[in-house]
């Protein structure tokens, strides 16, 4: 597949204008083949009025049509694996057994959420019929359902270069509610953004989509980002990243002259509580399951659990002993970027000049490479130094010694929100910590129970979202078919007659969805 480094802007190629950029391999900062072009402030328009235009067109397919252009996307994927793999491993570093998994994930989650769209999951149909002799006022016919809001911009995710990037869950989730897709492609992997882009476009004209359906521009900087969350046309924005690169979208994006929804994944340290009882039981074992999740993929997983919190006493001495031989034996890995690395040693420095903190195990941080690093500290300490609660993206991970009970509780209180926050318990633990939980469900969007947080199932009942500043609105998740939803909004028809009612909403349901009737599910 011939790479050109032009952003594609519906049908047509972006503008060779400016100082083209080019994407380094971190395994060793040479400079890979190919020059990208950032995107015009004319391609920025072009693709944002061509998106509008579609909206009219692509808004009104149903699910079958959407999900036949899905399940077209996850197939061109299947069919040039071998020459995304490579391309991906250059660019990432990644291995390719990891880029193979991320590829059957993208693809399943295009026939997933294309699914969703048939059986009409996300289409919330609800019919409350008419009832003319209700007293002392006749009841109307109201039926709703949740309609696609419009263009959406969709931001590539450094971490996941094909699940949260071109084609991932959040363009998936679009497409699935009917809205058109821009995709701002992430500046670390462009070469592999285009081939992906190249085939999605592909995909769509094959399914007669129209042309401004889907759009991918390149910028190594911020301007085309900022010009994408101001356009007037645009109606919602979704977001893999940094806290602060979503806090900027999202103050961005409440300043416009209509304010409009930015569903931003941003930090997370997802806890990890270890009760005394299952700690006493298998130290070792424990200790290997948190080393392995922290260390999994260099760190590089927004679900790293970056804090544990254990009673103090010989158990947990023990525990923080094994857990210390694992993380100072582990190999250096390469990180994605030099920057993401370079930010990852000024967090690791940061905590291990925190006074009350104690290093454990550190390893050096030089270009790309990174080790892993294990700190401990008391309750005390963590109580009174709130950047202790700072996400540090890689490979490490602070273990919290309580006193008491009372005095992990008092912990749980301090957290920000999460994406995630994991209990290991013996089951008569769990019952009399039951309150533990109930705190934690404030905190957190996903609860785990004796395993580790790495690793997300696509599935309907997944939650990956959580409070503020896990994500920029805790009701949504980016992960499962409610994914979807976040890009749909709730409209009634009242009294209205059968023929002019949408296909969903008819009372013969021609589409045999699933629907909400005088409130009780129904499908025939």
């Amino acid at each position: 597949m011939e790479l050109e480094g032009l952003s594609l802007v519906g049908a047509k190629r972006g503008l060779r204008v400016g100082k083209p950029f080019a994407a380094n391999n971190p395994a060793n900062n040479e400079r890979l083949p190919g020059d990208f072009h950032p995107a015009t402030a004319q391609d920025v328009e072009f693709a944002v009025r061509l998106a509008a235009e579609a909206f009219s067109v692509f808004s009104q397919w149903n699910g079958v049509k959407r999900a036949s252009l899905m399940n077209r996307i996850a197939e061109l994927l299947e069919a040039n694996a071998r020459a995304i793999v490579e391309r991906g491993n250059l660019e990432t570093a990644l291995t390719p057994a990891r880029l193979q998994g991320e590829l059957a994930r993208t693809c399943f989650q295009l026939r997933f959420y294309g699914e969703a769209a048939v059986t009409g999951l996300c289409s919330g149909a609800r019919i409350d019929h008419a009832d003319p002799n209700r007293k002392p006022l006749p009841k109307p016919d109201v039926r709703s359902l949740l309609r696609p809001v419009g263009p959406v911009v969709v931001f590539g995710a450094s971490n996941f270069p094909l699940a949260y990037s071109v084609a991932g869950g959040d363009t998936a989730s679009a497409l699935a509610a009917g809205c058109p897709v821009i995709v701002k492609a992430h500046p670390a992997h462009p070469g592999l953004s285009e081939m992906v882009g190249i085939l999605v476009r592909q995909a769509a004209r094959e399914a007669g989509a129209p042309e401004g359906i889907f759009s991918l521009l390149f910028d190594d900087s911020y301007e085309t980002g900022v010009e994408l969350v101001k356009h007037p046309l645009v109606k919602s924005i979704g977001f893999t990243g940094s806290r602060r690169g979503g806090r900027a979208l999202m103050d961005l994006a409440a300043t416009r002259p209509e304010p409009i929804p930015v569903f931003a994944e941003m930090s997370s340290i997802n806890p990890v509580f270890i009760l005394p009882e299952i700690l006493k039981q298998k130290p070792v074992e424990l200790a290997a399951g948190l080393h392995s999740s922290v260390t999994m993929g260099v760190g590089q997983f927004c679900t790293n659990p970056g804090l544990v919190f254990v009673q103090s006493g010989d158990t947990a001495n023990h525990f923080l002993q094994e857990l210390g031989k694992l993380m100072a034996a582990t190999a250096p890995g390469i990180m994605l970027t030099e920057g993401i690395c370079a930010a990852y040693g000024t967090g690791v420095n940061k905590m291990s000049e925190t006074p009350g903190v104690r290093q454990i195990a550190r390893a050096d941080v030089a270009g790309a490479q990174a080790g892993a690093s294990l700190f401990a500290t008391e309750a005390k300490t963590f109580f009174c130094s709130h950047g202790l609660m700072d996400e540090v993206f890689g490979p490490s991970t602070l273990v919290v010694e309580c006193s008491s009970r009372e005095e992990m509780f008092a912990a749980v209180q301090q957290l920000e929100g999460q994406l995630t926050a994991t209990i290991h318990a013996t089951p008569g633990e769990l019952a009399t910590y039951h309150g533990l939980v109930t705190l934690l469900e404030t905190k957190a969007g996903r609860l785990v129970l004796n395993a580790f947080p790495t690793g997300v199932e696509v599935c309907h009942a997944m939650t990956h979202g959580g409070p503020y500043p896990a994500t920029a609105d805790g009701r949504s998740t980016s992960v499962g078919t409610r994914a979807i939803e976040r890009f749909l909004r709730p409209v009634s028809y009242q009294n209205f007659p059968d023929a002019a009612l949408p296909d969903e909403l008819k009372e013969a349901n021609p589409l045999g969805i699933w629907r909400l009737v005088d409130g009780r599910l129904k499908r025939d």
